[in-house]
């Protein structure tokens, strides 16, 4: 596990008061326990710690249903060098809020951060057909507009918490359109990597020199060569050109396994560019196998062919 973070920590995080993100730092004792520094954007938080104007950003990048949060992607990609720390999943529950009397039949718009909107569509589609939908810079900012306000047609899309720290009605509760919605957040910081644990993940990008057939394949057996296994994989324009992508991948291992380091110094070797974003360890440790079952795995099979093969005929 990283070292545990003392109270005087500074980490900045999507706000305001009742976002996932900060729900998802207050399961994390440590984490908890830090200065918690609201900001109005996933790109403000992570330009305070890139500026070192905070200790740590703690933003969303993966939701289970909508896939990559593309503000903190390309900040990683394309901002200021930082490293990813730690992961955290938790699970992800929508509630409809409104204020007091307010009935599902009377709302006429809702808001939300995009993610959470897009998360709920089918409801939306079966329940509020005629209301139209606002983007807000985070469900908690919804819920604050919400509460501000005071308009009778109005509901947020927020976690449960915020009708507790708004005092707003939950209209409805759980609405997401699928079950085991689950989002990960990282905890980034500029220069520090942290150590071994065993059950760790690093995550790189790579910028090709030349888009070529084949090319995916060749960086791809880079790992395959290493019995390293890609947990994610994912394509990112590169903002140069129509047609032009990076590849954000995150592999099983750190950069201090041999294996991890030498298929990196491959890539650095072959690629026109290649970013390293940390290596960290998984937040579900059955998520990732030793690399000796999959080194006995590739023994065993060696021996079976080889007795197949004494089998031939001369």
């Amino acid at each position: 596990m990283p070292s545990p973070l003392v109270s005087t920590t500074k980490i900045a995080y999507l706000g305001p008061e009742g976002t996932f993100s900060e729900e998802a730092l207050r399961s994390e004792p440590d984490l908890s326990r830090c200065d918690l520094i609201a900001m109005a954007t996933i790109a403000d938080a992570i330009h305070a710690a890139a500026t070192g104007a905070v200790d740590f950003a703690f933003v969303p990048i993966e939701n289970s249903i909508e896939g990559s949060v593309s503000t903190t992607i390309d900040e990683l990609i394309f901002g200021e060098e930082l490293f990813i720390q730690r992961e955290v999943i938790i699970d992800i529950h929508i509630d409809l809020l409104a204020r007091e009397g307010v009935k599902l039949s009377d709302i006429r718009e809702v808001v939300s951060h995009p993610h959470a909107l897009a998360q709920v569509r089918r409801f939306l589609a079966e329940h509020l057909p005629l209301a139209t939908a606002t983007v807000t810079n985070s469900t908690a900012d919804g819920a604050r507009i919400v509460a501000e306000q005071g308009r009778t047609d109005l509901a947020a899309l927020a976690p449960p918490i915020t009708a507790v720290t708004y005092g707003l009605n939950v209209l409805a509760h759980a609405v997401e359109d699928h079950l085991g919605n689950e989002t990960r957040f990282v905890l980034i910081a500029p220069t520090t990597v942290q150590r071994v644990t065993g059950h760790d993940r690093t995550a790189i990008v790579c910028f090709q020199r030349a888009d070529h057939p084949g090319g995916l394949h060749e960086l791809l057996g880079v790992f395959s060569r290493r019995s390293i296994n890609l947990a994610r994989i994912e394509s990112r324009p590169t903002k140069l050109a129509l047609g032009d992508y990076c590849f954000v991948i995150e592999l099983e291992g750190h950069i201090n396994d041999l294996n991890v380091s030498g298929a990196l110094c491959e890539l650095y070797d072959d690629l026109a560019e290649l970013r390293f974003l940390g290596s960290y360890p998984v937040s579900r440790r059955e998520e990732i196998d030793p690399p000796a079952p999959i080194l006995q795995d590739r023994r065993v099979a060696k021996q079976w062919i080889n007795e197949l093969l004494l089998r031939v005929e001369r």
